[in-house]
């Protein structure tokens, strides 16, 4: 499965405002604590890949999901292979990736409003020390469908009044810790 997304910084504000008028169907909102891994034996920066534990929290309680991210497909979106599944006992696989020399590299905290227009995910995300974006993201099983499903995302960015030109590859990730560098 390919995760499609096309991310910009955005006010929020003017971005429900162009929703709302779209029709959005709103999804809720969550909070989100990602905790991203060093492998001990490949530098996942240089890969760019990632392994992330994450736990979610909405209205409804908390899960926890394990994600691997492969690296980015293309130059123009923030495409890559994504293989996800849920866990029962997010400390106990924790310990077991430290137990076999995978240390959490560092944390990113975020709260994200959700909603759907047409198959697209739109998420508003506020980035603790990082800031305020919007993501628009999608799923095909095909990398040659990658193009055409960007472009569509894409698309949905300029209704929202938002230039794709803009567009951020960098993961949130990637961010945190640039800011932590300067």
């Amino acid at each position: 499965m390919y995760e499609v997304e096309v991310k910009v910084r955005a006010d929020h504000e003017a971005v429900r405002d162009r929703l709302a008028e779209l029709d959005a169907e709103p999804l809720g909102t969550v909070e989100q604590v990602d905790t991203y891994f060093d492998a001990p034996h490949r530098d996942f920066a240089a890969t760019d890949e990632a392994l992330r534990l994450r736990e979610e929290r909405d209205s409804d309680g908390a899960i926890t999901e394990l994600t691997y991210k492969g690296p980015l497909v293309e130059a123009e979106s923030k495409t890559r292979e994504e293989i996800e599944s849920e866990v029962a006992d997010r400390e106990r696989v924790q310990a077991i990736f430290e137990s076999l020399g995978f240390s959490p590299a560092a944390t990113v905290e975020k709260e994200r409003t959700r909603f759907r227009v047409h198959e697209f995910t739109v998420t508003l995300d506020s980035v603790s020390e990082v800031g305020e974006f919007v993501e628009v993201e999608t799923e095909c099983e095909r990398e040659a469908d990658v193009p055409t499903e960007r472009d569509a995302a894409q698309d949905l960015l300029k209704s929202l009044d938002l230039d794709p030109d803009d567009g951020i590859r960098t993961s949130y990730l990637g961010m945190l810790l640039a800011d932590g560098d300067a």
